[in-house]
């Protein structure tokens, strides 16, 4: 039987005493209905975990957040308004008790920092299998930091010492001012960008001038190629 037909009952008993553990209430939080689905699905064949809600962007999570009070909030680094990094923050200004894992399809050299900064427990990537992924979901929630590698738990354990990222220029950028430069390195023009971040053309140019200061590039075409160059290093 493989992992699409079975249950995994192997946290349903503890140990000691075979009475079956609390269940892990699990909300999660992405842009994509195909893929909250599809994880959605996973979770449900975990008999210690369950889906309390979903949610696609910042507003609907913090409701869903506040209605559902799930144990653990997988969030998306992309979101259908706002992104995941703010919506960590909101959480962590609103809501100190749930724990937060974030589960991104970019690599964790890019933005695990920046998640751990904002006040997430844990960062896997989206092309994990499901073992890891569930793995993941029982650590956070067991109060634990999930990093998979060492030099992802030595990222969390300098954010939280200094709140701030360290390394390349790349690392500067605001947010907002990085996801802006992953637009532009996928090819996106001014337009695309602002109509995906639910902002003017005119603020997405601000942040696009800033972004070409911060990392020294002295033309539209530089920052472009500088763009691309790290989003194809990102997969």
């Amino acid at each position: 039987m493989n992992d699409h037909d079975s249950v995994d009952r192997s946290n349903l008993f503890n140990t000691s005493g075979g009475t079956a553990v609390a269940t892990i209430r699990v909300l999660i939080i992405d842009d994509h209905p195909a893929v909250r689905e599809g994880l959605a699905a996973r979770i449900a064949r975990r008999l210690d975990m369950e889906v309390c809600g979903e949610a696609a962007d910042v507003d609907e999570a913090m409701e869903a957040i506040a209605r559902t009070q799930p144990d653990v909030a997988i969030v998306d680094i992309s979101l259908k308004t706002g992104n995941g990094l703010d919506l960590i923050k909101r959480v962590r200004a609103e809501n100190k008790d749930v724990r937060i894992l974030v589960w991104s399809m970019f690599d964790a050299s890019l933005y695990a920092e920046r998640a751990f900064c904002a006040g997430a427990n844990g960062y896997i990537t989206k092309e994990e299998a499901t073992d890891r992924i569930i793995a993941a979901i029982r650590e956070v929630a067991a109060g634990k930091i999930y990093a998979p590698d060492p030099e992802l738990e030595s990222r969390y354990q300098r954010a939280t010492e200094t709140g701030k990222n360290s390394g390349s220029l790349v690392d500067e950028l605001s947010d907002r001012e990085l996801q802006v430069f992953q637009f532009i390195g996928e090819g996106l023009g001014m337009v695309q960008i602002a109509e995906r971040m639910h902002l003017s053309v005119k603020t997405i140019e601000t942040y696009r001038a800033r972004i070409k200061r911060k990392l020294n590039q002295s033309s539209r075409t530089e920052l472009v190629r500088m763009a691309v160059e790290w989003v194809l290093q990102s997969r």
